[in-house]
């Protein structure tokens, strides 16, 4: 299998944002829903259907980042893929950015962990080696309260 990302042009001139991902030779896709920073739940049975009830929702968007990244890393390894076969993740980021999202102190921190997680885990996904493509999204809320963000991705097996 083969993955690589490439950086797009616009007019011959680099999009600020702009990537591309081409896999070959793949067997598979796994699609994850939003991985959260949420510690483990307890499920309890309402009237309606089973429910999450969140036992501990890390505090402040650094703990939860991290937990994302763990959450997300244990998913894949489940699933048969792993962090170096991610191709495209979404980033959910609760808050007010009246500056944008990309500038947001938020979303530093999220760099700045993803950077040391990545840097440990999947060297081949940092910053500096072109990493996958990506959608960041500034949202009002998440599904809970206290969560602050949530990241989906797909990845090839």
């Amino acid at each position: 299998m083969e993955i690589k990302t490439l950086k797009l042009h616009y007019g011959g001139k680099p999009m600020p944002w702009g990537k591309a991902c081409v896999v070959s030779g793949f067997k598979g896709l796994v699609f994850l829903g939003g991985v959260e920073g949420i510690e483990p739940e307890t499920r309890v049975k309402s009237s309606q259907a089973e429910v999450f009830q969140p036992v501990d929702v890390a505090q402040g968007v650094e703990a939860q980042a991290r937990l994302c990244f763990q959450k997300l890393k244990s998913a894949l390894e489940e699933t048969g893929s792993a962090l170096n076969n991610i191709v495209k993740m979404w980033y959910y980021v609760v808050g007010d950015f009246p500056e944008g999202l990309a500038y947001s102190e938020q979303w530093q921190t999220i760099c700045r962990v993803r950077e040391e997680f990545f840097q440990e885990h999947a060297p081949n996904l940092c910053i500096n080696k072109n990493p996958p493509v990506f959608d960041l999204i500034g949202i009002k809320s998440l599904a809970l309260p206290d969560m602050l963000i949530e990241i989906a991705a797909e990845a090839v097996i």
